[in-house]
């Protein structure tokens, strides 16, 4: 059993305990001077309707950070089940591909983000706040257009794409 005494803390079995909770696998994309950008985030939630909010956080040390401080805008984009690919593209895992969008279908709406067009969800959303969390960055936008299609939701469970079945 863990435990949060800060002598005694294990982070690695803490990382492992957190991995036990599915999550939906999205990108988070921008729009800078330097073109578009996204990164692949499973850190993601709802956190207001009126106004509507939601979050995102990113790893402290990521270069995408200034990006959507500079843009003041971001777009969160929930992936499809059979879309392990982007992600590995976005989390820098897919070989001979970067965090542009050359050769990735998207559209865009308000804010000017990519928008892949493949999502099942997309959240275009104009930067609300942004805070410290520990290791990461917490992005809270107002979603200023949004849109969905059918399909199921790319999870990751335990460190592994997994898919919904009902």
């Amino acid at each position: 059993m863990g435990t949060t005494d800060t002598q005694t803390f294990d982070a690695e079995a803490f990382g492992r305990a957190v991995g036990r909770f599915a999550a939906g696998v999205t990108v988070v994309t921008t729009r800078s001077a330097r073109g578009f950008r996204g990164i692949t985030a499973s850190s993601f939630s709802f956190v207001s309707l009126a106004p509507p909010l939601v979050l995102v956080c990113v790893l402290a040390t990521s270069s995408f950070i200034p990006t959507i401080e500079e843009a003041g805008a971001f777009a969160v984009n929930v992936l499809p089940e059979d879309d392990e690919f982007l992600a590995d593209r976005f989390a820098n895992r897919a070989p001979l591909v970067n965090a542009t969008f050359s050769g990735v279908p998207y559209h865009t709406a308000i804010t000017g983000a990519p928008l892949p067009r493949d999502a099942i969800a997309w959240f275009d959303c104009r930067l609300h706040a942004a805070y410290p969390g520990g290791d990461h960055r917490i992005f809270v936008g107002e979603v200023a257009a949004f849109g969905e299609r059918e399909g199921e939701p790319l999870l990751v469970y335990r460190s592994r794409y997994a898919r919904l079945t009902l």
